[in-house]
């Protein structure tokens, strides 16, 4: 991987090798949770790649039919899981810009089954319970020392009954070798006429670095843009009319290389992409031009895990009654309470940023309503019986694929599924709620409405990162 050294000259960073195995596997996850997104249009971001090591972690101590759920989930063996998840943030922490890491807290009293804590990495152990708000500080810190600072706090709040948190943290931080302009753009039509848009320009003579792939949801423009140390993001248009889920399944095939491009030179005339021109025009030299002209984005994130325990392999794990992680903490009945994942990604002129943080906490005790009962209902007049438990419901989304994935059309925020909000600003594990929230660009009147993909590309792995449903054309 490209870098220099501290003295100033080039150098080369090696990148742990992934094996190939793991890197389907989180690859197919992330297509799993984006055609699980809900269909209505909304900002998302997240990651797969900050999902996976936390459930293979967890799949190594799970029990029973939790253990095979999680297997199924993840794509792996539950044998292999740990050591692959290990793997896995080892590799991305290595890339220069990069940071990942584990975190594992537990109180004192839960007694860690000695096998399942030998497959921990060191230095990701630590104590909580002694003083409750000295362990919020601990735990925000190190989210934010871990997410780069793009993720200030940890979005959870420790319950009575709480005797372990799992959470897995990854940043990313890249700059163009060849940055955009910053230039203002203004729409005539829709939601956003008569307002200026943050858009940016670059004009290149590499006409390689744009492409079309055919797809199983139609025609996909790929456009890549060059990051330093060997990082560089792609953004991907899919055809008006595609959902958001089949274009980030499409994404991950085409840069996992199932799907072939054809490069912006050998492209026909006309609109044969989404976003995309090809056209002759009259130039003072003889170089081919490539205009890219699209918008910067900020957009944030947040989703509940246990909303989705089918993708996840959360449905036994969750069940107090089965013990699904005895292979964890031994004697203690330990069951998910909650699963968050927040992510965050900004596409800007000088560069990319990325972060998520995924955080478990699993508790023990006996289920709240341990008892199957026979109820028998007479009403003999009109009659509204409410559910016992209402959903909440927050605007936007979030989504992912090797480190992350996501898309940008409404502005909006909220509070992700499995954490409540209590004073002081901590969040803590209750019920899954609908997914949270982003900020978003639309792009000028010319644009039709399509759906675009920014992914970083690390080498041999692939790391969708943030998705935009109105974005660019080139």
């Amino acid at each position: 991987m490209r870098g220099t050294d501290p003295a100033g000259g080039t150098r080369t960073t090696r990148t742990p090798p992934v094996p190939a195995a793991t890197v389907r596997a989180v690859n197919r996850l992330a297509a799993r949770w984006a055609a699980a997104l809900p269909p209505a249009p909304g900002n998302t971001v997240f990651s797969a790649a900050g999902v996976w090591p936390l459930l293979a972690f967890l799949a190594d101590g799970a029990t029973g039919r939790a253990r095979d759920e999680l297997a199924e989930a993840l794509g792996v063996r539950a044998d292999e899981a740990a050591e692959a998840g290990r793997g896995l943030l080892a590799a991305l922490r290595a890339i220069r810009g990069s940071e990942a890491a584990l975190g594992v807290w537990t109180r004192r009293e839960l007694e860690l089954r000695p096998e399942w804590r030998a497959g921990i990495p060191d230095g990701s152990l630590g104590r909580f319970g002694a003083d409750p708000e000295a362990d919020a500080r601990g735990f925000d810190a190190w989210a934010a020392r871990h997410t780069n600072g793009l993720i200030g706090g940890m979005p959870v709040e420790v319950l009575p009954d709480t005797l372990l948190l799992l959470a897995v943290a990854q940043g990313l931080r890249t700059r163009w070798i060849r940055p955009f302009e910053e230039v203002p753009l203004a729409t005539g039509a829709g939601p956003w006429a008569g307002r200026e848009l943050a858009g940016l320009f670059r004009r290149t003579a590499l006409l390689d670095r744009v492409g079309v792939a055919e797809t199983g949801a139609g025609p996909l423009t790929v456009l890549k843009v060059l990051g330093t140390d060997g990082v560089d993001v792609h953004l991907l248009a899919g055809a008006e009319g595609a959902g958001r889920g089949e274009v980030l399944a499409a994404g991950v095939e085409v840069l996992s290389g199932t799907r072939r491009v054809v490069p912006g030179g050998l492209l026909p005339p006309g609109e044969p992409g989404p976003a995309l021109r090809v056209e002759s025009v009259r130039s003072t030299d003889r170089e081919p031009q490539l205009d890219v002209e699209t918008v910067a984005f900020d957009v944030r994130g947040t989703h509940g895990l246990l909303a989705l325990p089918g993708v996840f392999g959360l449905s036994a794990a969750a069940d107090p009654a089965g013990r699904p992680l005895a292979g964890i903490g031994g004697d203690a009945p330990l069951a998910v309470q909650g699963a968050r994942h927040d992510a965050v990604a900004r596409f800007h002129a000088q560069g990319f940023e990325a972060a998520s943080l995924t955080v478990l906490a699993a508790g023990g005790g006996l289920p709240r309503e341990p008892y199957r009962v026979r109820r028998v209902t007479f009403r003999a007049g009109p009659a509204l019986r409410l559910p016992r438990r209402a959903p909440h419901l927050a605007a936007g989304a979030v989504g992912g694929l090797g480190r992350g994935a996501g898309g940008v059309r409404r502005a909006g925020r909220g509070h992700g599924p499995g954490v409540r909000r209590r004073r002081g600003g901590h969040r803590a594990a209750a019920a899954p709620r609908s997914p949270g929230s982003g900020q978003n660009w639309r792009a000028q009147e010319s644009i039709l409405p399509v759906s675009a993909l920014a992914l970083s590309v690390t080498r041999s792995f692939q790391v969708p990162l943030a998705v935009s449903e109105e974005a660019f054309t080139v």
